[in-house]
Order: structure tokens, then C-alpha cells, then sequence
């Protein structure tokens, strides 16, 4: 079984495109026979990972994709590490703002994604999707649920999971915007093309994805 989450719009927009484009992907999933369940995140540290807990302990899946927006990337971001740090440039939905906290108190520094992240590159690439591996998933909401996701997720063997950063929606954009963008389809194969891709591999592809800065 495949959990997918996405988050509710956050800092005044009134839509987030990773909640749509996790609702068509898991369209595209179900369609091809495999089971998937679906989850909107809110964008509240703390909360965002109580009801991400529930959702696994309810739906006990093989694997958990999380997505989150990162307005200004113009690629589907596989990230490849989560920090154990919340510090919040914006506050949360419910005003919340850390500072330099923990997100699990005296947890490891970071993990790493469990997902196939340079197999599934390569398959975005195959699809003409764009994408990237990603060396930062942030410190706002979408890094504290990644971090809490792969904590939550290290005691249960045979359950992988990882998280995805996809940009603005071009169907979203004011007309005339310059912001970089991606249209809600092409969103929704790349998560699709992801989730297949962690479904089938089981030993991860070595090929250069890395960053000089």
C-alpha cells in the first residue's frame, strides 16, 4: 500500500499545488491497479506530523511519499536529506514560528531519504519531466515533516519513504508572472513516475546528481 500526503495553501495562497497534483497521481496509481491512499498535511509544525502518524499507523503502507511545494524551484525536487531543525522564516498556519528547535529532541542530526532518488531521476528524465536531487529540503514544515516521516518510519522494517518538492502550478500563476512554474499534469506523472519507480527498484542507481554549492 502507497500513502501519498500533500499540504493545505500556506503563507496567504489559496491553493498548493502538491495536495492537487498528489490527488491526480494517485488517480493515475489506482488506475494502473495499485493501492493508494491520500492525505492533506496542514501546514502546522507539530499537527502536519501528528495526522502524517495517524495516516501510517491507520493505513500501514510499504511506502510514504510526502510532497511539499517550494515556490521559486522550477524541477521536482527528490530530496535527499532531511535535518533535525525547525526554523521558520514565515509562521506556520497557526502562527507558530520556531527558532533554532529541534524537530525530535535529541534525534540524529539528519536521515536520509529510503526512496531510489537517482533511479527515480533518471525515470523523470526518461519521461521528459524535470527534475533534480535536491541537497535541502528547507527548515519550515515541509523538512520538520520529512525529518518526523523517516524518525517515524526507522523502526518498521520494510517501509521506505522520502520526500518530493514540486514548484508553482502554472495553471496558478497570475498571468504575466515570471515565477518559475510546471503544469499540475506534468506534477502529477513525476510523482507517479516516482512512486513506480520506488515500487520496482530495490537497489538505487549511482549516477552523478550531486551539488557544487
Amino acid at each position: 500500500m502507497i500513502l501519498l500526503t500533500g499540504f493545505e495553501p500556506f503563507g496567504g495562497d489559496s491553493t498548493n499545488p502538491s495536495w492537487t497534483a498528489v490527488l491526480q497521481a494517485a488517480r493515475m496509481l489506482t488506475a494502473e491497479g495499485l493501492t493508494v491512499e491520500t492525505v492533506e498535511l496542514p501546514c502546522v509544525f507539530g499537527e502536519s506530523v501528528e495526522v502524517l502518524k495517524q495516516a501510517i499507523a491507520a493505513h500501514q503502507p510499504e511506502l510514504v511519499l510526502s510532497v511539499g511545494l517550494a515556490g521559486g524551484r522550477s524541477r521536482i525536487s527528490l530530496e535527499r536529506v532531511a535535518i533535525n531543525c525547525d526554523d521558520a522564516r514565515i509562521p506556520d498556519n497557526k502562527g507558530n514560528r520556531p527558532i533554532d528547535q529541534e524537530v525530535v529532541p535529541r534525534g540524529p542530526a539528519a536521515y536520509f531519504s529510503t526512496l531510489p532518488i537517482k533511479s527515480a531521476l533518471r525515470s523523470l528524465q526518461i519521461e521528459g519531466i524535470k527534475g533534480e536531487v535536491s541537497q535541502s529540503a528547507g527548515t519550515y514544515v515541509c523538512n520538520h515533516v520529512f525529518y518526523a516521516l523517516m524518525h517515524a518510519l526507522k523502526g518498521r522494517a520494510g517501509t521506505r519513504g522520502g520526500f518530493v518538492h514540486v514548484p508553482y502550478a502554472s495553471e496558478d500563476l497570475v498571468h504575466g508572472s515570471t515565477a518559475p512554474s510546471m503544469p499540475l499534469e506534468s506534477m502529477a506523472r513525476g510523482i507517479a513516475v516516482v512512486v513506480r519507480t520506488a515500487a520496482q527498484t530495490g537497489t538505487d542507481a549511482k549516477l552523478s546528481a550531486g551539488a557544487i554549492h
